[in-house]
């Protein structure tokens, strides 16, 4: 699918300029990274999905420390969209955790907490999902895929960011074909039992500040110390989570 027909379908759907501009924007960023499953094949996607095409998110608290925001109707990408953009026009003094509730889909959770790095912020976003992954024994699905993503910040530009879902591919994956529905079970292999393990910690961690339906939570800090530079240097030639 080419950018133009991308952005034709999503206007279709009745989304407002603003709305398909960050939606593309999230859309190519998954492309040029090789995360196909998360890119221009979505908006096949939320056309099957009942969108409230105007809706836009709200934020119900706003503390230094603590906010709270509910999706109201919106797509989750549009929720991150407005969450990341009002934490970069006015990050916490030292930290501040944020809650979404009635946040879904997500997206690359990776997307979101690299931009809040490059703004020279530490970054951790977690969020649920469908119940995907069933118990490593085996019966019905339990838990989502549960991604975490964590970015950190340096001062020479270069941020480290690690984005793992609990799934040994992704729903996306799925959806573009490059998966079977049977593959979607928690990584590790003999090791699964961990990944499960996770993803239970995340499923019930984010349910419990965001209520029963789909949510996010982000802990967003502004760093003391810039370890990502030694980091590198001391993992000179190697691939880090990110790059």
């Amino acid at each position: 699918m080419t950018r133009g027909e991308a952005r034709t379908r999503l206007e279709a759907l009745g989304l407002q300029a603003d709305a398909v501009a960050a939606l593309l924007a999230h859309f190519e960023d998954a492309e040029r990274r090789g995360k196909t499953g998360h890119g221009l094949s979505r908006v096949a996607w939320l056309e099957t999905l009942e969108l409230e095409a105007s809706a836009r998110p709200v934020r119900l608290l706003a503390e230094d420390g603590f906010e709270r925001w509910d999706g109201n109707g919106a797509l989750g990408y549009l929720v991150l969209e407005e969450i990341v953009r009002a934490t970069l026009a006015s990050p916490p003094q030292h930290t501040r955790v944020v809650v979404a509730q009635r946040c879904f889909p997500t997206g690359v959770l990776g997307y979101w907490v690299r931009r809040l790095a490059e703004g020279g912020l530490v970054a951790a976003l977690t969020a649920t999902s469908p119940r995907r992954l069933s118990h490593p024994d085996g019966g019905p699905p339990l838990t989502g895929t549960n991604p975490l993503a964590i970015a950190i910040p340096s001062s020479d530009g270069q941020s480290v960011v690690a984005d793992v879902s609990m799934g040994a591919v992704t729903h996306g994956d799925v959806l573009a074909g490059e998966a079977s529905p049977e593959e979607l079970v928690p990584f590790g292999g003999e090791q699964s039992h961990k990944a499960f393990a996770l993803a239970v910690g995340l499923e019930l961690f984010v349910s419990s500040l965001a209520g029963p339906e789909h949510g996010a939570v982000l802990l967003v800090a502004r760093p003391e110390h810039d370890p990502v530079r030694a980091f590198r240097a001391l993992a000179e030639g190697l691939r880090l989570p990110g790059n």
